[in-house]
């Protein structure tokens, strides 16, 4: 079967797709590279990936590739799903011989409700999406295709579960990477915290964490981290600078790079002698041996989820960090000489005012290099979201407004949903605007073109975003 890997279009600007955490229209340009669809990609001869948002492609140009394939794989997610109905709806019109499939959280935590909303989606997969997609492009029976739901004669059919890749399936796995540099254009994508251009992959799945709030191991990859061994990562990075000539930067986009602290030092003595920069995700708990091994081995900055200054949200989130244990952490990271880029959450359970003018003044002492600030969206299939459903905080259960930005779908007795949504700004503002910070970035801009061109672009961006949510939200 011919097939297509479609991250599809919907938002402008919006980065929902199959990699992206944070599904909404970004306040800066930046795309995730759609690994999840790249993997079974790898799998399929003669396949191809789509990766509409950051091409820039219509629903219309897309709609017309349909009548070239017989196998259409979209990756979904809850904001964009709507609309991602809408276009496999209308590749059906123009190929109806054609089979459609969806992936991603949102079907595998409603994949009856997925079925009965999108009368176009013939098979959803859940969880893993791999080997399933292999195995329908095989055209086997459905029936014994393990970890799908499908329709079928009128009556939906949901299949059981597939058991989770292992460590030696993982390495067994072909590379993204070639895909990429078959398929997708590496300057097109972009992360505000890495150097561009930047070029992500997976070296593990799963995150032992439990936070309540957090999609993927809760809905998709699950709480065992299952890795690929350094060797298999290193060879795979070794030959990305041939791929990607212009490439500044390697983003190791696991969940938890550091969960598996022995694995991330290997990992780190091996990236030395490549003298490759690359950054990823961490906790904010990571011993200083290791910190220094990892900066030695190439580290330049760590994705950190604080979330809340709050030390009673940080309990109710099951964060399993403390503020005292992530101070200690920082202080390491700053003393040793690793970037950090802190994300934080308004309007996680036990949110109040007084609670987030404490994350305000925590994101100020911790002192990151960029920052993130986002709504809580309780999205279904995780904790989160059944607290919120069952107490009745769920007020909203549109999570975008019509630009993609995040609305805010959450209020409480003591908060409501509107200062909820006012906070972001002002905790973007409260930390970019200190003379400090803003003292920091002109000595950047003055040492570096590339800085200075980059940090103005981004200003300008953010106010533009600002503007757009306010406008939106009146």
């Amino acid at each position: 079967m011919r097939t297509l890997f479609l991250n599809p279009p919907s938002y402008d600007d919006f980065d929902g797709g199959a990699g992206s955490r944070y599904q909404a229209t970004r306040e800066v340009w930046s795309f995730w590279y759609p690994t999840w669809l790249c993997y079974p990609a790898g799998m399929i001869p003669d396949s191809k990936v789509v990766d509409a948002p950051p091409e820039g492609l219509s629903q219309e140009t897309v709609v017309k590739m349909a009548t070239d394939f017989d196998l259409i794989v979209l990756h979904t997610s809850t904001p964009s799903f709507t609309l991602d109905c809408r276009t496999a709806k209308m590749m059906k019109e123009v190929n109806p011989k054609c089979v459609v499939g969806f992936a991603g959280g949102h079907v595998t935590a409603e994949p009856e409700a997925a079925l009965r909303a999108g009368e176009a989606i013939d098979f959803v997969t859940r969880k893993e999406m791999d080997f399933p997609v292999k195995e329908v492009w095989e055209q086997r029976d459905w029936s014994d295709i393990l970890g799908i739901s499908y329709r079928k004669n009128g009556v939906i059919h949901h299949n059981p579960d597939r058991p989770m890749l292992g460590n030696e399936e993982l390495d067994a796995l072909p590379f993204v990477t070639p895909i990429y540099h078959r398929d997708l254009d590496y300057l097109k994508y972009n992360s505000p915290y890495c150097q561009y251009p930047y070029v992500s992959l997976y070296t593990g799945r799963g995150c032992p964490a439990r936070c309540t709030f957090c999609l993927w191991p809760q809905v998709t990859t699950g709480h065992s981290y299952r890795v690929r061994s350094a060797e298999n990562v290193i060879e795979e990075v070794r030959e990305m600078p041939k791929l990607f000539p212009e490439m500044k930067e390697i983003f190791f986009d696991d969940d938890t790079f550091t969960a598996d602290p022995p694995r991330a030092r290997r990992i780190g003595e091996l990236m030395k002698p490549l003298g490759l920069c690359w950054s990823t995700n961490s906790r904010a708990n990571v011993d200083r041996d290791t910190l220094k091994t990892l900066k030695d081995g190439g580290l330049r900055l760590f994705v950190i989820g604080y979330e809340s200054g709050s030390d009673t949200i940080l309990k109710n989130i099951k964060k399993g960090v403390s503020t005292e244990r992530a101070r200690r952490f920082t202080r390491d990271c700053h003393d040793i000489g690793i970037l950090i880029h802190g994300t934080f959450i308004v309007g996680l359970p036990g949110e109040t005012m007084e609670t987030i003018e404490e994350s305000i003044r925590f994101a100020r002492e911790m002192n990151p290099e960029t920052l993130q600030v986002s709504l809580a969206s309780p999205y279904p299939g995780t904790e989160f979201f059944r607290y919120v459903q069952d107490e009745g905080f769920l007020v909203n259960s549109v999570y975008n407004d019509e630009a993609g930005y995040q609305r805010c779908t959450v209020t409480y007795p003591n908060l409501s949903s509107e200062e909820i949504f006012d906070a972001v700004e002002r905790f973007y503002r409260q930390y970019y605007f200190r003379p400090s910070y803003i003292f920091k970035s002109v000595k950047k801009m003055v040492k570096s073109r590339d800085e200075r061109k980059r940090l103005l672009r981004e200003a300008g961006e953010f106010f533009t975003t600002m503007k757009k949510r306010r406008d939106a939200a009146a």
